[in-house]
């Protein structure tokens, strides 16, 4: 099984973190990779941060050699960026993980989009990322992350 991650939403001009990067993904990784067939493939540019426990890394593709990717892909796992609208042009479903960006506006019902409740949301929606403060607790842990898939999966 082809599993495309796509960890990172864009550096903020400010410097600071943002607020869509997912802290756990090395844990959430150790769990899909307990699925002895799972291989999975980290993109985004070159000067991101390497994932532990990742197959295959392909970092600095152009949109078509993304493309190519994702179509040879079975999903995806992806913060709240521009790859779930990209694979949502193409067809492809995925899990997309939100904190303070409404799944309601900006994911896309194919998707399993997963966040962890309203009162993490950010007041006002459309502002810039760089008014917005990194917070963890915005995330859902790992392992509440498999058990929405077996869910909405009926495992």
């Amino acid at each position: 099984m082809k599993i495309i991650i796509s960890p990172w939403s864009q550096k903020l001009r400010n410097g600071k973190q943002n607020p869509k990067n997912y802290p756990y993904w090395n844990e959430l990784i150790a769990i899909i990779k307990q699925n002895p067939e799972a291989y999975i493939i980290q993109i985004g540019r070159g000067d991101e941060q390497k994932l532990e426990g990742v197959d295959e890394y392909a970092f600095d593709l152009s949109l078509p050699q993304l493309k190519e990717l994702l179509m040879s892909s079975d999903t995806f796992f992806s913060v709240d960026s521009f790859f779930p609208h990209m694979a949502h042009h193409y067809g492809k479903h995925g899990v997309v993980l939100f904190s303070k960006s409404d799944p309601r506006i900006f994911g896309y019902p194919e998707n399993l989009n997963i966040f962890k409740g309203l009162e993490y949301l950010r007041s006002d929606q459309y502002q810039l990322w760089e008014a917005c403060d990194y917070d963890k607790d915005a995330f859902v842990e790992p392992e509440k992350v498999l058990e929405a898939i077996i869910e909405a999966n009926n495992l």
